[in-house]
């Protein structure tokens, strides 16, 4: 078993840098302007280019312009569209190009509903309700996750050093993606707890696979 590992919102090149190093899998550029880690595209091909072959680059957008997506996706050598927003399917594959959906769970949400209106989805990435898009470092309950819940599972929001472990082998999702809990600051990462991070996934991983 192993557990793929997402560090989104990079904005600096050390920090791309620190992902890569760690053992990331996959890194995340925020393309929607409200955000503190919001960075334009011309910024993210610049980083894109510290990226080696084998680690994919996700991009996430929030209700964008159909336009704006494909012109970022012009620039930026984009792998995966991680779409956060309100986006219907049509929508989400209309740019051929692999997606995942985030999903804000919160009681009352029919996730396996979900899944099944995005079946064609590469994944859904579960987040927490907040007000507004994106999780705000905020853990859901993961006992809302249905079980079997089909496809590939990214869990996020509020996921740290601290508790990714303890997620994992609750939920055993495909993929953990974080953000602000290897942060010093919005969008500032901090290398020590990238590199713890990734470790304790791979310490769950292990123990699940020895268990």
């Amino acid at each position: 078993m192993k557990t793929r590992i997402k560090i989104c919102g990079l904005t600096r090149e050390a920090d791309v840098d620190a992902a890569v190093a760690a053992g990331a899998d996959a890194i995340g550029f925020v393309f929607y302007p409200p955000s503190p880690r919001y960075v334009a595209p011309a910024r993210a091909a610049e980083l894109a280019r510290r990226v080696p072959p084998f680690v994919d680059i996700v991009g996430l957008f929030v209700n964008a312009d159909a336009g704006e997506v494909a012109a970022t996706c012009a620039q930026v050598p984009i792998n995966l569209l991680q779409f956060h927003g309100d986006e219907a399917p049509d929508y989400c594959r209309s740019f051929a190009r692999p997606w995942l959906r985030a999903a804000r769970v919160r009681p009352g949400l029919d996730l396996v509903e979900f899944a099944r209106s995005h079946s064609d989805a590469r994944g859904l990435l579960l987040d927490a309700f907040v007000d507004g898009y994106g999780g705000g470092g905020h853990v859901f309950d993961w006992t809302l996750i249905p079980p079997g819940l089909p496809g590939f599972l990214v869990l996020s929001g509020g996921l740290t050093v601290d508790n990714v472990g303890d997620a994992i082998a609750r939920v055993r999702p495909d993929a953990v993606d974080v953000s602000s809990g290897v942060e010093a600051g919005k969008g500032i990462k901090d290398h020590d707890k990238i590199a713890a991070f990734v470790a304790a996934v791979r310490a769950a991983d292990a123990a699940i696979s020895e268990g």
